[in-house]
């Protein structure tokens, strides 16, 4: 039985390529981009030489099948007799298996041909598996070794000279064997010896662009379906070693990374959100790994939005518009928006944090239509984001307000259908506004976030003036709005009583420019933290987070599970023959 091979030709492919020249990003990224990949004078764009098996004594099969036993044989000379003269054979059969089934012009008859599942199988696993071991014995470096250093300090030895051309081969091999497989357990098992093997990569940087391109490629259009999730992590994985272990492809890779996400996040629909926050997810971490030089790189990006902003303010003309209202500009706002929380903690992002809230402002007040609701809600969310991590108060009332105003008497026989996803969309058809559905959902979510504003800031000394005028809008709506389902949840959340903080506030014997003493009002929440509109708001949020957060943690902690049990227990006759 063959071994599931194809060529790419697969349409998304296609798709993600001409995406690459992106309008929205800064022209010195664009240009960081096209470097030449052959400037490390390697000529790796060939892949029709094979090593040259005659040196050390060794007998090349050429021309002839190999069987399970000739391969079985070699190993074992390699393995247990330390006779690394075998090696060529092993590699140029390792590469005829790379490249069985392909049509790229491969010709069988200058290699040995294999054609036998078994020992298909049996030189794919060895070379996956022991490779990076030879190569280490024979170069005398730890296998716990990750320094570049191991690798260039030898590139002028003796030794370096005789073992180049077999690890050149053996990196190009699986190389092109990563580009041709659709199988996922194969992909899984490849991209995991590939990580283990990038310090190798440092002496090849034609082929190291040619791994951040390939792993690049799988982590951005994989999917996170069940089955197909784990060569995702291991992409990333890939990526995020090479940052950290070879310095100078850090720039490159976080580059790349970001272009493969603008390519990617400009259609959201509710079968691919959670692959987006995957991805964002995943980019954050990445950049966090050196905050200092990604503070440059998104300080750029973010300059890059504010001055789209800019013109769609002062022209106010469709084309610009439209650049701003897109799932691209809002997701890498977002993108932005949580890498700044992530790390603002521990770094000084106070020039990003105050940018990205004038962004998120503008294009809050550049869209007040109510077709927009969905995405001043968003812009909503990001402000709360901002303000939990940096302690900064960022006012959000005034635009949760403005969204009440559009709720009002529903059709009462109008619904969207199960398939409705708020999250999925960022303008709505006007038919949209008045329908039962809707209604609730952005009722629903105007409290949520009006109760994660209220949470954070319900222990602060002004907390009263932050939640009076609110309170008074909502009761107004609760007055006017006919439809229970829309006047219960508003009901109990202006009922909360907030008068613990006004009673605490009015025994203060200190001054409001007492700042330090104004500061240490918030300890109230110590004794305080069971009051009940505080478990109220708290309870709002959990409700909406506990769904998901479960849920997430399920599909995290059984992915987790798969993937133990993936590695530790596949066998080498299911991994490879289909």
């Amino acid at each position: 039985m063959k071994m599931r091979v194809t060529t790419i030709q697969d349409p998304e492919f296609s798709k993600f390529v001409e995406r690459q020249n992106l309008e929205q990003l800064p022209r010195d990224e664009a240009h960081s981009d096209g470097e030449d990949d052959t400037s490390d004078g390697e000529d790796d764009t060939s892949d029709q030489d094979m090593v040259d098996s005659n040196k050390g004594g060794s007998i090349f099969l050429k021309n002839n099948v190999l069987s399970h036993s000739v391969i079985e044989s070699w190993s074992e000379q390699v393995m247990a007799q330390q006779n690394f003269s075998v090696l060529p054979n092993l590699l140029n059969a390792y590469r005829a298996a790379c490249h069985y089934g392909s049509e790229d012009g491969f010709d069988a008859n200058s290699c040995q041909r294999v054609k036998h599942s078994g020992a298909l199988c049996k030189i794919t696993m060895f070379m996956l598996q022991e490779s990076d071991g030879i190569f280490r014995r024979m170069l005398g470096i730890g296998s716990s070794s990750c320094k570049i250093e191991s690798i260039l300090g030898l590139k002028n030895t003796e030794k370096w000279k005789t073992v180049k051309p077999l690890i050149k081969s053996y990196l190009r091999s699986t190389l092109f064997l990563l580009d041709q497989v659709t199988d996922s357990e194969i992909l899984v098992f490849s991209l995991t010896q590939l990580g283990a093997s990038i310090v190798l990569f440092a002496a090849f940087p034609s082929l190291l662009r040619r791994l951040i391109k390939a792993s690049l490629l799988q982590f951005i259009c994989g999917q996170l379906e069940e089955g197909l999730s784990h060569h995702l992590h291991f992409s990333l994985y890939n990526v995020r070693t090479i940052t950290l272990v070879v310095s100078n492809c850090r720039d490159t890779c976080l580059v790349k990374a970001y272009k493969a996400f603008l390519a990617h996040c400009k259609i959201v629909e509710s079968c691919n959100l959670k692959h987006l926050q995957f991805l964002v997810d995943s980019l954050v971490e990445l950049y966090s790994l050196d905050v200092p030089n990604s503070f440059i790189k998104s300080q750029v990006s973010i300059q890059h939005l504010a001055m789209i902003l800019l013109r769609g303010v002062k022209t106010k003309k469709k084309e610009i518009l439209q650049r701003i209202y897109n799932w691209q500009y809002t997701n890498c706002i977002d993108l932005w928006v949580r890498f700044i929380s992530a790390n603002i903690r521990d770094h000084d992002l106070q020039a990003l944090l105050y940018l990205i809230i004038q962004v998120i402002n503008g294009v809050a007040h550049l869209f007040p239509w109510p077709r927009y609701l969905p995405l001043r809600l968003k812009c909503i969310q990001m402000l709360n984001r901002l303000s939990c991590s940096s302690g900064v108060f960022i006012p959000i009332t005034s635009f949760v307000l403005d969204s009440v105003e559009y709720i009002g008497n529903s059709k009462p026989d109008a619904t969207l259908g199960k398939d409705f996803n708020v999250s999925s969309v960022l303008k709505v058809p006007k038919q949209w506004l008045k329908l039962k559905d809707f209604q609730e959902e952005l009722l629903l979510s105007v409290i949520e976030l009006l109760s994660i504003h209220f949470s954070q800031w319900s222990f602060h000394i002004s907390f009263p003036e932050v939640a009076t005028i609110p309170l008074i809008h909502l009761r107004q709506f609760q007055e006017k709005v006919t439809a229970e389902s829309l006047r219960r949840p508003v009901k109990r959340f202006i009922d909360q009583n907030i008068e613990f903080v006004e009673k605490k506030r009015d025994e203060a014997a200190f001054s409001p420019k007492d700042l330090e003493s104004v500061e240490s009002f918030v300890q109230l929440k110590a004794c305080g933290g069971n009051a009940p509109f505080v478990q109220y708001y708290e309870s709002v949020v959990r409700k909406s987070l506990n769904q998901d957060t479960l849920k997430k943690t399920r599909q995290a902690s059984q992915r987790i599970l798969n993937l133990l049990s993936f590695i530790s227990l596949k066998t080498q006759k299911d991994l490879f023959i289909s």
